[in-house]
């Protein structure tokens, strides 16, 4: 992890990235965001996506805050609702009430991040960072929460070809709520170059809890030229920053992306 964060870096990528799960043995994603930090100094650090309803509210608000400022500023924290049931068993959390944790949790940060206090507290619970935020989801409660918390709109997959229709939903909300600019736009691709066996393995293996396994794992970008199609059709559907994750554990990775996409 520290040697790719640290590759990533030098060869000029924006951001690095996580996947969060808690039934997969996968590393934490804030402690993973914070040894990535440690072990840069200027790249991006994005949650794509951290699953907000599964955590603490004040904990996750903390976390997030005290991150991002040790790291000076570099933490980006994309957050949805997710949907895996054994995640939540394993948390606690009722699964059907994920939208209402979600809410909650969001205000929370607002108020963390903006060093107030909560009521009844003296102090507040943190006063340094303040994460930008990006929603993940497809729903219109994804929409809602982008446009009244979030700084944009984080797609989990489907290519470029599907994710159009959402991000005008996105950017109509904006609008309707009454913010500046423009959302930021992020998006998520599965990437493999070294060995197609085992970035084939890698999805059915993660995605075998579905029926969409075999369409996720056909999906995954595995040659130069399909990489740089990918970008500008990201670019063309109004993509702003193309996170590219891996399916392969090995290094020469991050060297091949970038000699594609750089």
């Amino acid at each position: 992890m520290v040697d790719w964060a640290r590759r990533a870096e030098e060869r000029g990528f924006t951001s690095l990235s996580t996947i969060d799960r808690i039934v997969y043995p996968n590393y934490d994603t804030i402690t993973s965001l914070s040894v990535a930090a440690g072990a840069t100094t200027r790249i991006g650090l994005l949650s794509g996506i951290l699953l907000a309803p599964l955590y603490p509210p004040v904990w996750l608000a903390k976390a997030a805050a005290s991150l991002d400022a040790m790291s000076g500023g570099r933490l980006t924290l994309g957050v949805g609702v997710g949907g895996r049931a054994d995640d939540f068993d394993a948390m606690g959390v009722p699964v059907n009430e994920r939208g209402r944790a979600m809410d909650r949790a969001l205000e929370m940060m607002r108020t963390v991040f903006a060093g107030e206090a909560l009521p009844g507290d003296a102090f507040p619970v943190a006063s340094h960072g303040s994460p930008r935020l990006l929603i993940g989801g497809q729903s219109d409660a994804a929409v809602r929460r982008t446009a009244q918390y979030g700084l944009g709109w984080i797609a989990g997959g489907g290519g470029p070809d599907r994710i159009g229709p959402m991000i005008d939903k996105v950017r109509r909300a904006w609008r309707d709520a009454g913010r500046e600019g423009e959302p930021r736009i992020a998006a998520l691709a599965y990437f493999g170059l070294t060995d197609e066996a085992v970035s084939r393995r890698s999805l059915l293996t993660y995605y075998a809890f579905g029926g969409w396994a075999g369409g996720i794992a056909d999906s995954a970008l595995r040659t130069p030229q399909r990489l740089q199609d990918a970008v500008k059709a990201y670019a063309a559907a109004g993509v702003d920053e193309l996170i590219f994750d891996p399916t392969v554990p090995a290094l020469e990775e991050v060297d091949r992306l970038a000699d594609a996409v750089l």
